[in-house]
């Protein structure tokens, strides 16, 4: 871990921004606070924190909510805290975004290491940064963060990217679920797969033309592939 790693805590109680912040600094890495929700949003925005710890019950707008808001430009891998125990509760917080799900109460030590777990996946993704592909009319751009669709720019999240770039670097190819979590977040995840499914649901729709030549097809109980039409 480098020394220049920074936090980002939003948690409304200042026991959590005190015993895990202490344990991070032990650790050497650094943290910054926020104690609601529209504030987490601005702090990231501001510091673009390399991790960030986000309570799901937060004042002025719930956790879900920021991390939606978060996803929509970053990336940043966000470890949700929770006094639910839940198995769905764990599920939604996955698929809307989030990395790692922890549930109050917890040991500040178990909290440091699940974070310096994230941080370490989080940097070992298989799927190139630096990869620019044509397939069709569909320009995929990842080093400048852009798509284009019959030339017009498609707004998608850093993940539903990197999905989308497999898929159409090997059109036809079948990748089931377990492969793309592993490419794209670039870990073995933990979590349920249907989380892939939220992702490519949600990149259907942004993609979504009448006259397209190609299209993400599921492949049942497998995956999905990029198909010709």
């Amino acid at each position: 871990m480098k020394d220049s790693l920074l936090v980002l805590i939003c948690d409304d109680q200042q026991s959590v921004h005190e015993t895990v912040g202490e344990y991070l600094k032990l650790n050497g890495i650094n943290y910054i606070s926020a104690y609601d929700g529209i504030e987490a949003i601005e702090r990231c925005k501001e510091y673009k924190p390399d991790l960030i710890l986000l309570d799901l019950m937060m004042p002025k707008m719930f956790g879900e909510e920021v991390c939606k808001e978060i996803r929509k430009n970053s990336d940043v891998p966000i470890i949700m805290l929770s006094a639910k125990d839940d198995t769905i509760d764990k599920i939604l917080g996955l698929e809307i975004g989030a990395d790692d799900y922890i549930t109050k109460p917890f040991s500040p030590r178990e909290v440091v290491t699940r974070i310096k777990t994230v941080l370490r996946r989080s940097t070992t993704s298989t799927v190139k940064e630096e990869c620019h592909i044509k397939f069709r009319d569909l320009d995929i751009n990842l080093d400048a963060h852009e798509v284009k669709l019959k030339g017009e720019s498609i707004k998608i999240t850093p993940k539903e990217m990197k999905i989308l770039y497999m898929l159409a670097s090997s059109p036809g190819s079948i990748f089931n679920r377990e492969h793309i979590l592993s490419e794209v977040w670039g870990y073995d995840y933990f979590g349920d797969t249907r989380v892939v499914d939220t992702q490519i649901k949600r990149l259907r729709k942004k993609l979504q033309r009448d006259d397209l030549s190609w299209e993400i097809r599921s492949v049942y109980g497998v995956g999905y592939k990029l198909e010709v039409l």
